[in-house]
């Protein structure tokens, strides 16, 4: 992911709201939200090149993504893993939070900078992986929002998305607004002033291109925006939009765990 708004609230019903879109070059090959076939217990989309994912979840309650952090001071180690596979190895390890404080006590500089949220529905993670900056906090209960620095870092698209997703909560009755409201803020296409651009290091002209919530572009832009709900019970429910060059759409996909059983729509 690129861009990420959730909200964080243990003790309720509905524990976690998350929507994000997943920001990537066209070419690179990507399999759909679907079950992953050599671990029918994790489901979400795949990165077909590296084998890992930005967002999936595990039968029983566990959810886990991940955005990129974007600071060309940040060096990239030699022999870097893909960051995807964090989101695989979070769904897969015995013990969480000990893999958490093992990557936090130093085996995430293996990696290039990133952001690691794992929820269940008691417990929400953040691992932040910045240039000088490595740390493991649980993240306290709210509307939050995650982009391509540390969490509610306020760039103008991350605060956009907080804000539509902090609308949907205030209405009488949020099921009814979720997740049309924040939907449209993931999909504006609009980019941000010059003055409220962050600098990354990546240049004027590059930068406003990514301030956009929702990047059309030819060969790079956003290619998914997905939603997800986990329940007290531990239930799932992701959503898949997926756009082509230019944001052509080019489909859809729901997954539903209620109980033991899978459910999907295309």
């Amino acid at each position: 992911m690129c861009l990420i708004s959730f909200a964080w609230q243990p003790g309720t019903p509905m524990p976690l709201r998350l929507m994000g879109n997943r920001d990537e070059f066209h070419a690179r090959p990507t399999a759909p939200l679907g079950v992953w076939k050599d671990n029918p217990k994790l489901f979400g989309g795949r990165d077909l090149e590296a084998g890992g994912s930005w967002l999936a979840a595990r039968r029983g309650g566990i959810v886990a993504t991940l955005t990129n952090v974007r600071d060309l001071q940040l060096s990239m180690p030699p022999g870097a893993p893909s960051r995807g596979e964090l989101v695989a190895n979070a769904l897969q390890c015995g013990d969480i939070e000990a893999w958490l404080i093992t990557l936090s006590e130093g085996e995430a500089l293996r990696y290039a900078g990133f952001n690691l949220l794992v929820a269940t529905p008691t417990r929400l993670w953040h691992l932040h992986r910045g240039r000088n900056h490595l740390a493991l906090n649980e993240v306290a209960p709210g509307v939050h929002g995650l982009s391509n620095a540390n969490l509610n870092s306020p760039w103008p698209k991350l605060l956009h998305v907080r804000s539509a997703l902090e609308h949907t909560l205030s209405q009488p009755d949020p099921t009814q607004t979720w997740p049309t409201a924040l939907q449209r803020a993931m999909q504006n296409p609009q980019e941000a002033a010059v003055e409220e651009l962050p600098d990354t290091g990546v240049g004027l002209e590059l930068e406003r291109q990514l301030s956009a919530a929702f990047i059309v572009g030819e060969r790079y832009g956003t290619r998914a925006t997905s939603w997800l709900t986990l329940d007290s019970h531990g239930h799932i429910e992701i959503t898949e939009q997926r756009f082509g060059p230019l944001g052509r759409f080019e489909g859809e996909t729901t997954l539903a765990l209620p109980s033991d059983s899978l459910e999907s729509t295309s």
